[in-house]
């Protein structure tokens, strides 16, 4: 058994800092890092990517909706082409800073309220396949598992990576709880990493309720700017290590 670990980076602008970076980094075995539209900017992305490649952590684009004020979490209405297009110069513009750093960026995963109406709309879920190919088909498309998103990556013939979370509760039919609800967000660092080992060793996600899912994982994301995170990070590599699962990027 293998698996991926995951975190969105990179999410500092200017003077602002968003997560804990440098600590989580070496917990992890992929960085989706913030292209400048819903967060982050140049400087940020080279030193995220340098700090990637230190740790040697498979580099990923997180772009987003272009809102610094709502930092992409906000659900806009969007035409498909212009999404597109906004996807491939994000990804276009990470891709030269990692160039320069003499690193490719591997696979790319969408960010906020773009994923989250993504993994609802297969219009949306198509755009974000169509950007992605038409920069580099070899490329990884992260997505929320039995989602258009997933559905959409295959049928542009690209490479999938269902994604989970195991700090999240999740619905009956396998979306994930959303956050306004009580019980969405999972606190205990122990039941974490136990609800991590049994989402890779069963592949199965549980609901709010404790209900499990059937669900096959091949990432997990975990979050830098939860509190404790770089403790927690690293128990849950740990834990899944002790568990006899190789942790490894895609």
């Amino acid at each position: 058994m293998r698996i991926d670990i995951n975190c969105d980076m990179g999410e500092s602008f200017g003077a602002w800092t968003m997560g804990a970076d440098a600590e989580v980094m070496p917990n992890i075995t992929s960085a989706n890092v913030a292209c400048g539209a819903h967060a982050g900017d140049p400087t940020v992305m080279r030193r995220t990517i340098r700090s990637a490649k230190t740790h040697r952590v498979a580099i990923g684009a997180h772009p987003g909706f272009a809102d610094l004020q709502g930092f992409g979490r906000r659900e806009l209405k969007a035409d498909p082409m212009e999404v597109e297009d906004s996807l491939i110069a994000q990804i276009g513009a990470l891709a030269a800073i990692a160039r320069a750093e003499g690193v490719a960026v591997r696979h790319v995963k969408a960010h906020g309220a773009l994923y989250n109406m993504a993994a609802r709309d297969r219009t949306l879920a198509d755009a974000i396949a169509r950007a992605i190919k038409a920069f580099d088909s070899e490329l990884i498309m992260f997505g929320l598992p039995n989602s258009p998103m997933i559905a959409a990556g295959r049928a542009a013939g690209l490479t999938v990576a269902a994604e989970g979370f195991a700090d999240r509760a999740y619905e009956p039919d396998g979306s994930l709880t959303p956050r306004s609800r009580p019980g969405a967000v999972v606190h205990d660092p122990a039941l974490v990493v136990e609800r991590a080992i049994r989402m890779v060793r069963d592949a199965v996600v549980l609901t709010g309720a404790g209900a499990a899912i059937p669900m096959k994982i091949d990432t997990i994301c975990v979050h830098g700017d939860t509190p404790g995170a770089p403790e927690l990070t690293r128990r849950i590599r740990a834990g899944l290590e002790a568990a006899g699962i190789d942790v490894r990027s895609l």
